[in-house]
């Protein structure tokens, strides 16, 4: 089944998978993290999914014999799911591969590890948007369990900077 939501004359068809999510975030291999998103209100929420496999680069280090995700990569995943949001909410003119910088990290909390084989869910709420900022409350799951959250603040450059 299919859901609509609609966006200023625009119609975002959900699930968005990772083709669509590279159209709008900068993000490439090995650093997009997320592969789709599956609910969507303009303006007001996300809920994404990031699948954890024992693929990803970042496992060969950290930690060999024990494979465990970043909390700093749970968190980016967070702010890349609020990226999503404000360009899919068109909330200032998004643009395609607009930039977004993670200026502020607040309240972060890591209640579990991630490891291969878990899907993240990533739920993000727009908490409020002042000029090219955005305040987004974010919080991560596996299987329906809190593993992460966070306050974050996240900004675009100024047109043509």
């Amino acid at each position: 089944m299919t859901n609509n939501t609609t966006v200023e004359a625009a119609v975002v068809r959900l699930p968005i998978d990772v083709r669509q999510i590279a159209a709008i975030l900068p993000h490439r291999y090995p650093f997009l993290l997320v592969d789709r998103v599956i609910e969507f209100e303009a303006g007001k929420r996300v809920r994404a999914i990031k699948n954890v496999t024992i693929n990803e680069p970042f496992f060969a280090g950290h930690f060999p014999g024990h494979p465990v995700m970043p909390g700093v990569l749970v968190i980016e995943a967070m702010a890349q799911a609020s990226g999503i949001l404000t360009q899919l909410s068109n909330t200032f003119q998004a643009r395609p591969n607009q930039l977004y910088y993670l200026v502020r990290v607040d309240n972060a909390r890591f209640s579990r590890t991630v490891v291969p084989g878990d899907q993240l869910v990533l739920d993000v709420v727009q908490k409020r948007m002042i000029r090219r900022m955005g305040q987004y409350q974010c919080r991560a799951s596996v299987d329906g369990v809190e593993v992460a959250s966070a306050d974050i603040l996240c900004a675009a450059p100024e047109p043509g900077a």
